[in-house]
């Protein structure tokens, strides 16, 4: 058996064949809706047969973007096929609508993202589907949550602001056993972190916006399935008319050719501040999966391959006004959401406004951080300001 090659040489080598390429080295922009065929027979064959990976309409997409799925397939180990959307909630929509119908029930994290939870609560709701919401750490125990209508398990580990780490091997154990699908928001760890197919998942999905993309410059997502749910995905996104703008597509391919270095070197560097600041009074706690007493470290430390760059901490005490005072004056990290970017950032977020299952109790605000490629001591310095800042208006 051919050894597995490593992250570096794979997100430079995949999704680059011959005859996309043609002798260039990143695969390039194919703008067009309209494609021109011989005759009448010919167009009449084209709508006929498989239009994955041939030109048909510009709807169905190009070597563009037909490059980059291709590519994030590659990153997935045991993957079939990977179909791209114009963000990563349009990527969740689809995921869902590909596997759920009017009558059935989604079982859906309570630490999902609040777009998730929207779309959940709003347009599921609305088509029939119901929703119940559970506890991010419950592990195997879902078995007693699972009904005659639940169809899919929806998780997000960790969770994109509490950051609690779900035991998903345990979780899609009972969901195969059961007969469900699972589908898997990776957007924290990517495939390079955490092999979610590997893991049991049967549709990952990922915000290419963020580390794909890696430049804050293009909204972009990714749903990649594991052997036997292509097909029905790909369907569903082509009723739903979903393409990815080529150019997005290609500036994501560009920056994926980068992503394995800007992930390990954002993960480092996130590690090495959220060590810093839980030794700092002003912090009553740090949620960052990778530190012992965050909620499912020890998953953690078992399943994925290490940290990325985006955590949160618990500000001991304080009030509104005194966590703006820490965020407004920051210089070096910027006040905006997303993460994955080469620069940082940093945004108050309040988990409990969005929980129902579960109610996380905390000593005081939240501040979530992305980690960019700033070099970390200049990070800590500013955070220390900020820290300062908190302090004297906290009293």
């Amino acid at each position: 058996m051919t050894k597995q090659r490593g992250d570096r040489t794979r997100v430079v080598t995949a999704g680059r064949r011959a005859e996309w390429t043609q002798g260039v080295v990143n695969p390039p922009v194919w703008r067009a809706s309209t494609h021109l065929y011989e005759s009448v027979a010919d167009l009449r064959a084209a709508g006929g047969r498989d239009t994955h990976h041939r030109l048909f309409y510009g709807r169905r997409g190009a070597p563009t973007q037909w490059s980059l799925a291709d590519a994030l397939t590659e990153l997935e180990p045991g993957a079939e096929g990977t179909f791209l959307y114009p963000s990563g909630v349009a990527a969740v929509a689809a995921a869902l609508l590909s596997v759920l119908q009017p009558g059935d029930e989604l079982l859906c994290v309570d630490s999902a993202y609040d777009p998730t939870r929207s779309l959940a609560t709003g347009l599921l709701r609305r088509l029939g589907i119901t929703t119940r919401f559970y506890d991010p750490l419950i592990g195997a125990d879902i078995a007693d949550l699972i009904g005659p209508a639940t169809r899919a398990i929806l998780l997000e580990s960790p969770g994109s602001l509490t950051f609690e780490v779900q035991d998903v091997p345990a979780i899609t154990a009972v969901a195969r056993a059961r007969g469900l699908v699972t589908l898997l928001d990776n957007s924290w760890a990517t495939p390079l972190l955490f092999p979610a197919i590997r893991n049991g998942v049967d549709l990952t999905i990922l915000a290419g916006t963020k580390y794909v993309g890696g430049h804050s410059d293009v909204m972009l997502g990714a749903v990649t399935a594991a052997p036997g749910h292509f097909a029905r995905l790909r369907d569903t996104s082509f009723q739903l008319g979903q393409v990815a703008s080529p150019d997005d597509a290609w500036l994501a391919a560009r920056g994926l050719r980068t992503m394995a270095l800007r992930l390990a070197e954002q993960g480092r560097s996130a590690l090495a501040i959220a060590r810093w600041l839980e030794q700092q009074p002003e912090v009553a706690r740090v949620l960052h999966p990778a530190l012992p007493g965050s909620p499912g470290h020890a998953t953690f430390m078992r399943d994925f391959a290490g940290p990325a760059g985006l955590f949160a901490f618990v500000l001991n005490g304080g009030d509104e006004a005194a966590r703006a005072a820490l965020i407004d004056g920051l210089e070096l990290f910027g006040i905006g959401y997303s993460w994955g970017g080469f620069e940082s950032l940093a945004i108050p977020v309040d988990p409990a406004r969005y929980r129902t299952a579960t109610s996380p109790d905390f000593a005081g605000p939240l501040v979530r951080l992305s980690i960019g490629l700033e070099d970390s001591d200049d990070l800590i310095a500013d955070l220390a300001a900020g820290l300062a800042r908190f302090r004297a208006v906290r009293g």
